[in-house]
């Protein structure tokens, strides 16, 4: 048994020790609330600006609230790299007398990334238990950063590729109880295109500085069938701006390569993130640790571009996007937040993580770090703005980001990308 899996299975373990103590305090907990509302949040600090009060209270919706039929402005569903904002047209629609929702939508990005989708969904299945879905995603990258693989990679090799892909997989999440839910994905993806980088370019292109050796799957990329299936424990009280309570997963995937199977491999994630209220509402403590391990069969090899990854908004950020490659990873972060405003958040954050070849080798004493400070806007159940400094020993970085710090930390079976990997 290899060193990842059985890590997993010791994580899963801890997992289920973790979430058993949660179930007697969460069977015993009701909400005084209405279904559908939402508690207001919690005053700052300061005094807050009327003005902004009212803009993040016209974007509040009810607490697990069915989405509004009709058009909406997608602002998500783009990889890191995409730059600081985008958006595009998205429309939804019950059928069947409300038992299933078409959704679609498509966005472009400041640095001109496209992505369309088309979704069909079940959301409300045996008692509102089950929920399943099939959906075709499209995307094309224009540039995203590649220095080589491995932790003492450098930053003066940084390059870009393009990749454009098809993903036609079917999703199904079943909700056991309040906190504990079991995801699970499959799905189809045809040859993805990889290309020399085009649009806002500045670096070479990694078709042209990197080898098989030095980027494995660089020369030719295969048709992937993939799988996966999470055990999610999420205690926390608003996903979108968490404040108390925790979310734990632990995933098993498997990449089946098409083509041969010199690419097939199989990954082990771990994941948690807990949020302390540190004597007062005003001042939360959020920590959060994540590692992923790949599982290879002799002769073959993970693609550089599905190998996991570090660096940008959600891990390093005092590093660019995409800046460490390998088939191991491991990261920590911390952040301290507190309530400046009603609706305003300023943080101090410390991340710390790395990436090897083999799970043996992720030792922290030669990890990377950085540390920042940012500032959040939030209504009261989502971030509706994040802008982060982040320094490390690569000089500092800037972030303006639409999500909470940790929003990696989603079930397997959320609309992220499969393809590449995003940290």
């Amino acid at each position: 048994m290899s060193l990842a899996l059985r890590a997993a299975i010791v994580l899963a373990t801890l997992l289920t020790t973790t979430v058993s103590a949660w179930a007697q305090q969460e069977s015993a907990q009701t909400s005084e609330l209405p279904r559908g509302w939402i508690a207001s949040p919690t005053p700052g600090f300061l005094r807050e600006p009327s003005l902004l009060t009212k803009l993040a209270m016209s974007t509040d919706t009810g607490l697990g609230s069915d989405p509004r039929d009709g058009f909406y402005v997608e602002t998500g569903n783009l990889i890191s790299g995409e730059g600081w904002i985008s958006a595009g047209p998205g429309y939804r629609r019950r059928i069947l007398d409300g038992r299933a929702r078409v959704d679609m939508s498509a966005a472009v990005s400041w640095n001109y990334y496209t992505m369309a989708q088309v979704a069909f969904e079940l959301p409300r299945l045996a008692h509102d238990r089950l929920s399943l879905g099939i959906q075709t995603r499209y995307q094309d990258s224009l540039a995203v950063d590649y220095f080589g693989l491995g932790n003492d990679s450098q930053k003066g090799d940084q390059t870009a590729y393009r990749f454009r892909n098809v993903d036609v997989l079917a999703s199904g999440h079943v909700q056991a109880n309040r906190w504990l839910a079991v995801d699970g994905r499959v799905g189809w993806i045809p040859r993805p295109d990889l290309s020399a980088a085009s649009g806002r370019v500045s670096v070479p292109n990694t078709v042209d500085r990197f080898t098989e050796v030095t980027a494995p799957g660089i020369t030719s990329q295969p048709a992937f069938v993939h799988s996966d299936v999470s055990i999610v424990a999420d205690s926390r009280d608003h996903p979108g701006h968490p404040t108390d309570g925790g979310l734990y997963r632990a995933t098993a995937a498997v990449y089946s390569d098409r083509s041969g199977g010199a690419y097939s491999f199989r990954r082990y994630e771990v994941e948690g993130a807990q949020f302390v209220p540190l004597g007062t509402a005003k001042w939360i403590l959020g920590v959060h640790a994540w590692g992923v391990f790949s599982n290879v069969s002799s002769g073959a090899t993970v693609p550089f571009y599905l190998m996991p990854a570090l660096g940008g908004k959600n891990t390093l950020r005092g590093f660019y996007s995409y800046r460490f490659h390998d088939n191991d990873m491991a990261i920590a972060n911390v952040e301290s937040r507190w309530a400046l405003l009603t609706h305003m958040d300023v943080a101090l954050f410390g991340d710390c993580g790395r990436v090897a070849h083999s799970a043996s080798d992720l030792a922290f004493h030669d990890a990377r770090r950085s540390y920042g400070a940012g500032v959040r806007f939030h209504n009261a159940t989502s971030t509706l703005l994040r802008i982060d400094a982040g320094r490390s020993a690569e000089g500092w970085r800037a972030y303006f980001v639409m999500t909470d710090s940790f929003k990696r930390a989603t079930p397997a079976s959320g609309r992220m990308s499969v393809v590449p990997f995003v940290p």
